[in-house]
Formats: C-alpha cells, sequence, structure tokens
C-alpha cells in the first residue's frame, strides 16, 4: 500500500459530500413527469427515493470496510466512476425497469460521504476533525434545500432527464476532481490481514455504539419533524405551502448555526462536551415547547421557534459524535463512518413511518414535541454514556490517526 499522502482541499471533501447529499432529492419535482414518459405507475417510480435509501444504507455498510482494507482512494474513485455511468443510464432509460436499475446504481455515491468523514479522521486529530466535520456538516444542511429547487428550474426549462445529465456531469467533475486532489489517506497497518479481527473489536466496543445511536436518535428527530412539520403547519396552524418551506428550512437553519458554533466551541472545549451540550439544548428547546403548549399558548411562531433548537443542538452534536465514533478505531474510521451512516439512514426510515402513523388523523402539536423529545433524549443519554464509559477506561485518552490499531 502506498505511503498516507497529505489531506485533500476541504472544498473537495465538501463537494463530494453535497452531490452525495443532492442525489436524493433533486429528482422529486420529477417524479411524476417521469411516472408519465415512462407510463408507470407513480409509486412504483417513488421506490427511486425510498429504494435508493434503502441501497444507500447497503452501501455505507460495505464501502467503510472495504476503504479500510484496500484504501480510500480506489474505493471512492471506483464509485465516482459508477455514479457517472449510472447516471448516463437513468438519463437515458426508456422504462421504468432500466431507470430504477441505474438509480440503484447511483446510491455507489454516497460513499463520497462516508470517505470524506474518513479521510478527515485520517488526517486530524479528534478535535480537529470535528471542528472540519461541523464545517461540512453545513453543506450537508444546505444541500437537501438546494437540490429540490434546482431540480424543479431543470425539470421545467429542460425536462426530467436533464436533472440525470447534470448528476453524470458532477460525477465525471468530482471523479477528475479526486483523481488529482484525493490521495491515499489511511496508513498502512503494522500488521496486515487483521482487519477482520479489528472490526469485530470494533463492534464489540460499546463506547462506539453510544457515538452512533448518539448520531442516529439525534438526526432522527430531524426526520420525526420533517414527517410531522408539514401536518402540523398545515391541520393545526391553517399555514399555507408558501410559507411550509420556510417553517421546515428553519430547523435546518439551525442546524447550520449550531455547526458553525461547535466549530467554534470545540476548540475551547472537549468534543464530547460539546457533543453533550448540543443534546442538552435540543432537550431544553423541546421542553420549553411543551411547557407553552400546557400553559395554553399555541402559535406558530413559538411552536416552530422551539423545534429550531432541535436543529442548533444537532449542529453542535453530530460532528462530534461523528468524529468520536470514527476515533474508537482510527484504523476502522472507514467502518465506523460506514455503519453510523447506514444507521443513522435506517432509523430516519423508521421514525419517519411511525411519525406518520402516529401523526395520522388529526395531528397533535403536543405529540410532535413528545416525539422530537424522546429521541433527543435517547441521544443525550447515548452522548452521556459514551462519556462515562471513555472516562471509565484505564487511559481515557484517544488515541490520533498515526495509531495502528
Amino acid at each position: 500500500m502506498r505511503k498516507a499522502s497529505a489531506p485533500p482541499a476541504l472544498a473537495t471533501l465538501i463537494l463530494m459530500t453535497a452531490t452525495s447529499t443532492v442525489t436524493l432529492n433533486m429528482i422529486v419535482p420529477s417524479l411524476a413527469n417521469i411516472a408519465r414518459d415512462l407510463e408507470a405507475d407513480y409509486a412504483l417510480v417513488s421506490l427511486a427515493l425510498g429504494g435508493y435509501l434503502t441501497v444507500s444504507a447497503v452501501v455505507q455498510l460495505s464501502v467503510g470496510p472495504l476503504a479500510d482494507r484496500i484504501g480510500r482512494r480506489p474505493v471512492l474513485l471506483a464509485a465516482l466512476g459508477i455514479f457517472t455511468l449510472a447516471s448516463l443510464g437513468c438519463a437515458m432509460a426508456q422504462t421504468v425497469w432500466m431507470l430504477l436499475g441505474f438509480r440503484m446504481l447511483q446510491a455507489a455515491v454516497v460513499s463520497g460521504s462516508v470517505l470524506s468523514l474518513a479521510i478527515v479522521r485520517d488526517t486530524a486529530e479528534e478535535a480537529e476533525a470535528a471542528r472540519l466535520l461541523g464545517r461540512i456538516g453545513m453543506a450537508m444542511a444546505l444541500a437537501p434545500m438546494l437540490g429540490p429547487m434546482l431540480g424543479s428550474v431543470l425539470d421545467a426549462a429542460f425536462g426530467w432527464r436533464m436533472v440525470f445529465l447534470l448528476y453524470a456531469t458532477a460525477g465525471a467533475g468530482l471523479l477528475c476532481l479526486a483523481w488529482s486532489d484525493v490521495g491515499e489517506t489511511m496508513r498502512p497497518p503494522a500488521d496486515a490481514g487483521q482487519d477482520g479481527t479489528r472490526l469485530t473489536a470494533l463492534l464489540r466496543e460499546p463506547v462506539f455504539w453510544c457515538y452512533a445511536l448518539c448520531t442516529a436518535f439525534s438526526t432522527g428527530a430531524f426526520y420525526i419533524f420533517l414527517a410531522g412539520a408539514p401536518l402540523v403547519a398545515t391541520r393545526v396552524f391553517g399555514i399555507g405551502t408558501a410559507k411550509l418551506g420556510a417553517i421546515v428550512g428553519s430547523i435546518t437553519a439551525g442546524f447550520m448555526a449550531g455547526a458553525w458554533l461547535g466549530s467554534r466551541l470545540v476548540g475551547r472545549h472537549p468534543p464530547a462536551t460539546v457533543m453533550l451540550m448540543g443534546r442538552m439544548l435540543a432537550c431544553l428547546g423541546l421542553l420549553v415547547g411543551l411547557a407553552i403548549i400546557a400553559m395554553g399558548y399555541l402559535t406558530p411562531a413559538l411552536y416552530f421557534g422551539c423545534t429550531i433548537f432541535v436543529g442548533l443542538g444537532n449542529g453542535m452534536t453530530t460532528p462530534n459524535s461523528n468524529a468520536g465514533a470514527m476515533s474508537v478505531r482510527p484504523r476502522l474510521a472507514g467502518s465506523a463512518a460506514g455503519i453510523t451512516g447506514a444507521l443513522t439512514v435506517l432509523g430516519g426510515a423508521l421514525t419517519t413511518t411511525l411519525t406518520g402513523l402516529a401523526l395520522s388523523g388529526t395531528p397533535s402539536p403536543m405529540l410532535l414535541l413528545g416525539l422530537m423529545l424522546l429521541s433527543s433524549f435517547i441521544g443525550l443519554l447515548a452522548a452521556a454514556a459514551a462519556i462515562r464509559l471513555n472516562r471509565l477506561k484505564p487511559n481515557p485518552a484517544i488515541p490520533g490517526p498515526a495509531d495502528p490499531s
């Protein structure tokens, strides 16, 4: 294996992460037109979202260990090549099954997000990694807002196939950028061939699962909001679709602010402390919201103002919990990032489904906040458990990226 090289530019990692995020939802405005043009049922075409999410979870579970075994660079280049060709296949699809087949292959692009996290941990100590992940997280928060907007413009002007052609162009550009800027950042192990043993050891580490569950349940509160906020906004407050986008985007804006604040605080406080502060802030905001409702004050500004604290808290928490998960076994940063990402995606699918069922009929504003608080509180417990487990270790210091373990 080649010697580890200097880290790529932060802009490269941000672009890879943003592209993997935008790929999910940029086609949302085009689903109806795709169904019409390919003469397919809308429910079948919607598998381009649900099926894609499922496949992306599988990709994250597999790409991390693979990158830990053979290196970040070859896996990243292969994934971007597959994504580019699959995007071209989607653009030329003449049947819905051909479209869905290539769409599932597009899920290879989530490797960019997983490997960006691993590359950061390869090349930076835990505190610096948390700061950089916070900056990358801001791009992850902004991308889902811009994706559907750009997709709707392209669909209206040129048709839905242009969206996939844009994917292909972006994939080819990222492939060239990664080829020139991303070297191999994984340091060769002192004892090659022991990755299976290391992965088993990682999976047996309670502190790893605490960090991973902290990320998953923190993000779960966000998914609960996405599933329930439109129902509460329209049926309880009578808010129209024109204002609905601003309400849904408010929690994303909170995340960006939290990620920025967390990146500043992590230079003064341990990453675990900032992670815990984020969890406490999210829970406190939701508790205030429940207290306001209990006192009989229920206005859109007060209600959704409280939910912004979930985004703010998540922005402070998730970069640090991700960095913590990858720091348990730095040699397996890719595996840790992939497992955490897959757990988060699957948890999001479960929480959105359960939220939809719980709020069916007449949605309850208090129930929505209660579900978000439950998820946030479990994340708080996981964060506290991670901190406690680290303190109970004989040597609580987490090894740096040069540590071969």
